[in-house]
Formats: C-alpha cells, structure tokens, sequence
C-alpha cells in the first residue's frame, strides 16, 4: 500500500483535503487492493467503450411540481407560488426558478411521471440500480454483497476500465448524516472489486510515499512533481518490470498524473470555473453538499476515462418551508445541470455522456400544516440529457393535482434500461451472477425507452 502522509489542512478547488484524495485504498477499493480489482476485471474479459454516465442523485426527494411540472389549475395549497416560464421549446414550461435549464431545454429531457418507489422510506437505491430496495439492507451505509449492484459497479464489471490510469466507477459523495445520502451507488453482488473510488477518502486507510509528506507537497504542481519523482525511481530499480500486469496497472493508476490532473480545477479557465460556479462544499443538513464545483469535476472525469461518475446533491427532503429551501436548491441546481449540459455540447460529448439527475420518489401535492411537501412515492420527475438521446421533449404527464401519473407512467427500470443500452449493454440478454451462482438480469425485464431513441 502506498501513502502520503502529512497534515490534513491542504484542500482540493471543491474542499477535498489533499489527504483524503491521496489515502487510497481501503474502503475507497471496496476493502480490496487496486491490484485484485483490476485482475477480476480482466478475468471478465469484457470488452472497452468510452461512453460514459453521469448520475445526479438529489438527496431526499426534489418537489416534481415545484420544478419540472407546476399546476397552475389547482389550488394555492397545491400550487404553491411558483410561475411556470416558457423554455428553448415551445408548449414546455418548467419553474422561474430555473431559467438557465429553461434557456436550454432543447437539450433536455424532463420526465414528469416517474415510478417505482415501493414506499415513502428514504434510500438511494432505487436511483443507483432501478431496483426497490431489499427489505433490511439498501440503505445500510456499506450495502450488503447480496443487494443487486449500482450501475457504476455494473459498468465496472462488465466492461471494465476505459483507460488504464482510470477507475471506471467513480463516487464523488462525501459521507453524510444520512448513510444512504452519502453513498456513491453500492457494488452488491458485483463485490467490492467493483465498488466507486471514492476522491474524497471517506473510510479509506492512509499510504506513504517513500517518506514524501504533504508539508513538502504545499500545492497540486508539487504532488504531480513527486508522484512522477517515485514512477522514475520505480522504474530505474527496475522494479516495475518484475511486476506482474495487474499490479503495474495498479501503479499507472496511483501513479499517473492523469486522475490527479482531472481533479484539479485550477486547469479549467477562470470563465469555466465562473460559470459552473461554487456553490456549499459544506453538507447540506444531514444531507449533501449543493457543491457546483462536482459538477465540473464529474465532466473532469469522464472527459478523462472514468465510464461513470456519481455525485450527490443537496438536501431535498422539505418536510417544511418548502419554498425557502426550495429556493436554496433550485437556483444552484439550475447553474450546476446548465452548466454540465452546455459543456457537454460544447466539447462534443453530448453523444458519448448520458446524463440523469433524479431523487428516490416524489412529494405531497398538498403543502402540510409546516409549509412542507411530505414523501410521494406514486409519481416523481427526472431530468436527462445528453447520451444522443432525443431531446427537447417532456415525457409522461400527471394529473391536475400533480398527484397521479396520467400519462406514460416511467418506470426507474425502464431509464437503468435506456442508461446501459447507451453504454453498449444489452439489458435483455446480459446477465450477472449472484452469490448463489443464480443469473440475474440488470433490470427485471423493463425495456430501453422508445421515445429516447
């Protein structure tokens, strides 16, 4: 195990300390070394795709009726105060809280009747695998390795790493009051090979390298300095030579100055820094942070290699004053998703990055006593973009109170169905063992979306 050791006051562009980032290993590889993972990936023998998805998990629950589907027929204590504006596409209107996805809705693809929550209990398994949660187990901080895997552990297994100084699976979530806000999306029975690295070290152990400390690495320059210092040395002892391929893999990884490069932000300009902004890095509550800053890093990663990138959002989980919290979160939410869109286009990744930002269920049509939506599992809204889906298109409808699917009722299933047909999986013949050797299909039968396509 490598590690670098030192004072913990250094702090990444988002608020990650330099030695969070640099204790890798531990928990940040499922409890296993880089070597062991890249070995089972390999023993896959799966194939290489540089299509990529970028998950965006809104901790708690967004308001579906305060952002993508207002009704301005019901009544004030189910409409709320909200105005809908019109968009890039004519007949779609979302909230004036979020012009900036409005001015780019031709990019979009809001869905306004998600389901599949089996109940009103918070976890975010559903939005990491499309699956309900399993009875006693989702939400536990670790997961359980018989749980059904998330996406990114999926991705990992089946189609392994893009680019070898990559991880293909990585997590941006820091650890959270709340354990299931916190998680990344678990590996399940995928096992811990195939778990998120994690940036922010949360559980992970700490490394030394070759007696380097943070005291003498003060900046990000200094750190690419002294990991290619220890490649050299590595390579003039001739050490790397000796090694076997899974381990030399484990070291490009380590070593390379790519990963540490993608999370360096200083390299973006200042007029891209501006635009996506900053936002909290601090927790929101016993939630996420409203962080901007991921955003950019999460199209840092996979415009690098990473296959998929998750990161958590926010405290959504406005049992009261929802309006005010609401316009805490919406506005930063708009900047982030606008921001991440447009540089998509821009960069020419619309077409190999998906992306989804969705909570577990959606809330009350009617405000309570608090001024508060309470849990809604019957119908919820997603946002998607890019993957060379059709855009500028609203999916599904629900009823004048906002209460009950109407129309095109959408499953999580049938979006986990669309992200991996993107991802070049077929959903319909692929399957993955679980521990009892039984083969299990990634999405309990649900389609690719049409309408998508």
């Amino acid at each position: 195990m490598l590690t670098i050791s030192g004072k913990s006051h250094g702090k990444f562009c988002d608020g990650v300390s330099r030695r969070d980032f640099l204790r890798i290993g531990g928990l940040a590889m499922g409890g296993l070394s880089l070597p062991e993972l890249l070995k089972a990936e390999a023993e896959a023998r799966t194939g290489r795709s540089f299509k990529s998805v970028i998950m965006i998990y809104m901790c708690g629950a967004p308001p579906h009726q305060d952002m993508y589907d207002l009704k301005m027929d019901a009544p004030l204590e189910i409409r709320g105060p909200y105005k809908p504006i019109k968009t890039a596409v004519p007949g779609i209107h979302i909230s004036e809280h979020a012009p900036r996805l409005a001015k780019i809705m031709d990019k979009l693809v809001p869905i306004r009747s998600m389901y599949g929550s089996p109940n009103g209990a918070h976890d975010s398994f559903i939005c990491y695998t499309g699956k309900p949660p399993p009875p006693n187990g989702g939400g536990a901080p670790v997961g359980r390795l018989s749980d059904p895997p998330s996406l990114g552990s999926v991705v990992s297994k089946l189609k392994g790493q893009a680019d070898p100084a990559m991880p293909a699976f990585i997590g941006l979530a820091p650890k959270a009051g709340h354990p299931p806000y916190g998680s990344p999306g678990h590996p399940g029975f995928c096992g811990n090979t195939h778990a998120a690295f994690r940036p922010n070290g949360a559980g992970m152990e700490d490394l030394q390298l070759n007696g380097i400390t943070l005291d003498r690495l003060e900046d990000r320059r200094s750190l690419l300095t002294g990991f290619d210092s220890f490649r050299r040395e590595l390579d003039a002892s001739g050490l790397v030579g000796s090694m076997d391929a899974f381990n030399q893999q484990a070291l490009n990884v380590l070593t390379s100055s790519k990963l540490l490069a993608a999370l360096d932000l200083n390299q973006e300009s200042v007029k891209t820094r501006e635009r996506y902004g900053k936002g909290d890095p601090k927790n929101y509550g016993d939630g996420a942070p409203l962080n901007l800053e991921h955003f950019l890093l999460a199209r840092r990663l996979v415009e690098a290699g990473a296959r998929v990138v998750t990161l958590n959002f926010g405290r959504w989980d406005f049992h009261d004053n929802n309006y005010p919290q609401l316009l805490r979160h919406l506005p930063l939410f708009d900047q982030g998703m606008s921001a991440l869109v447009e540089d998509l286009h821009q960069r020419g990744l619309d077409k190999d990055v998906a992306v989804v930002a969705w909570g577990e269920f959606g809330r009350t049509p009617m405000v309570n006593k608090d001024g508060g939506r309470d849990h809604w599992p019957r119908v919820g809204g997603a946002l998607l973009a890019g993957g060379g889906f059709r855009t500028g298109q609203v999916i599904g409808a629900t009823d004048r109170l906002g209460g009950e699917p109407t129309e095109r009722p959408v499953h999580f299933g049938e979006v986990f169905a669309s992200l991996y047909q993107h991802m070049g999986i077929d959903t319909v013949k692929t399957t993955l063992n679980d521990l009892t050797g039984r083969p299990q299909y990634l999405v309990d039968g649900w389609q690719p979306m049409p309408e998508l396509v």
